[in-house]
């Protein structure tokens, strides 16, 4: 058990304030649980390469200033710039707060959104989960009755602001695609402001019988802000899910994606792009449990990495005892372009059930000298030759993007940061 490195008295005022808003009995119950488990640290095998000490530097000074911190004022123009670039039925976010003058997703009858409550079902199961529940503002349910499709992609946007004060935000979001029910969700992180932030975001997902759900999530943060963000999705009998997850701000960004398949004939498909420089860090770990067969998981992870960066990559596959049938295939390329970038990368398989087929791989490499000669013969200068094989390793995925018209926005953000890199980022 690890040791609270927040002030106890602090996190419980904090908590105090929020009291009559939200799920009561659910925020005392997270509260006592964090107080428990405090944050992750070296000693969990999950967080070996991953420090939250600035997360926990920056959740320490909010909290000495909490709830008296000054409320910062909305960046709409950024918002509506965001909005302008994709279409979508948005909930919009900003510092933990759903700003609903903003958000328009509660025209489309298709949508049924609701504040979450006691009587929702919050799974608590780390102490960043807790930390959500016990600090968030405006927890939201939605959920897709049976048999409906939805036209446009719900789109939920996190747009932090942080100038006058350290700033941290906490969401909790419940999705339930009903038997039969068509989705597709974008999930889009951003944040502005000179001061410090730290973004704590926990989603659940459960996709009933038959269900099928496109999932795209875009972290562009400021440099120097911080986020922790977890998605656990439950697979039911024959539905599926393809997920694509696209990291290129925040000076940390950690990303949990948990996949529960529990039903026969459910798939899941998660690709993921990461593209570190500087002293960024960003960490990936995902996890797929079989729980019956037949079922199938697909995963591919690429990432880029300049400057000082770390980068980590964990794909767990477990195929629990029973489930005969399962595929579960794994792959991790990643890219250093320089002596002082690094990748942790770590493929695990587990495997109970007979008669399945499980396969894993992970490369780490240089750009190909070879190539990055031929493409000077060509009339290239090192720097356009360079772009020209990192842009090639990124279209791979961002071709696997679940929402094909979301491409070109993303093409054009990845090339946008990687012209960074290539200026001496």
């Amino acid at each position: 058990m690890s040791v609270v490195e927040l002030s106890p008295d602090a996190l419980k005022s904090a908590v105090a304030e929020l009291a009559g808003t939200g799920p009561t009995e659910s925020r005392q119950l997270a509260l006592q649980q964090f107080l428990q488990r405090g944050f992750p640290t070296f000693h969990d095998e999950d967080w070996k390469y991953t420090d939250l000490t600035n997360v926990i530097d920056i959740s320490e000074r909010w909290l000495a200033h909490a709830p008296d911190a000054a409320i910062e004022d909305v960046d709409e123009t950024a918002i509506r710039e965001i909005q302008s670039s994709i279409d979508a039925s948005w909930l919009v976010f900003s510092n933990g707060r759903l700003n609903q003058d903003l958000s328009d997703a509660f025209g489309d009858d298709a949508i049924v959104v609701a504040p979450i409550n006691d009587d929702d079902e919050l799974v608590v199961e780390d102490p960043l989960a807790d930390l959500s529940v016990a600090l968030m503002l405006d927890g939201i349910s939605i959920r897709l009755d049976e048999s409906k499709r939805v036209e446009k992609p719900i789109g939920l946007l996190f747009a932090d602001r942080a100038t006058l004060a350290p700033q941290v935000s906490q969401a909790r979001i419940n999705i339930r695609l009903d038997a039969g029910s068509a989705a597709r969700v974008i999930e889009y992180h951003a944040s502005s402001g000179d001061a410090d932030h730290y973004s704590n975001v926990h989603i659940d997902v459960d996709i009933g019988d038959g269900a099928n759900l496109d999932y795209v999530r875009l972290q562009n943060r400021d440099r120097g802000h911080c986020q922790t963000q977890r998605l656990n999705v439950r697979l039911n009998e024959v539905s599926k899910i393809r997920h694509l997850g696209v990291d290129l701000g925040g000076a940390l960004a950690r990303n949990d994606l948990k996949i529960d398949i529990a039903g026969a004939g459910a798939s899941a498909e998660f690709n993921g792009l990461y593209v570190g420089a500087d002293k960024q860090h960003i960490d990936n770990h995902t996890r797929v449990d079989h729980r019956i067969g037949p079922a199938k998981s697909t995963q591919e992870y690429r990432g880029i990495m300049s400057g000082r960066s770390r980068c980590v990559w964990n794909g767990k596959a477990i195929v629990h005892a029973g489930a005969d049938g399962s595929d579960a295939e794994q792959a991790n390329h990643n890219l250093l372009l320089s002596e002082h970038s690094e990748i942790n990368a770590k493929p695990e398989l587990e495997i109970y059930a007979d008669e399945v087929k499980c396969c894993h791989g992970t490369t780490v490499g240089q750009l190909d000298e070879a190539a990055l000669f031929y493409l000077r013969t060509r009339g290239l200068d090192p720097r356009d030759a360079k772009r020209v094989l990192t842009r090639a390793f990124t279209t791979r995925v961002i071709e696997k993007s679940p929402i094909p018209e979301l491409r070109e926005l993303l093409s054009a953000q990845v090339e946008q940061r990687l012209s960074e890199i290539g200026s001496g980022d």
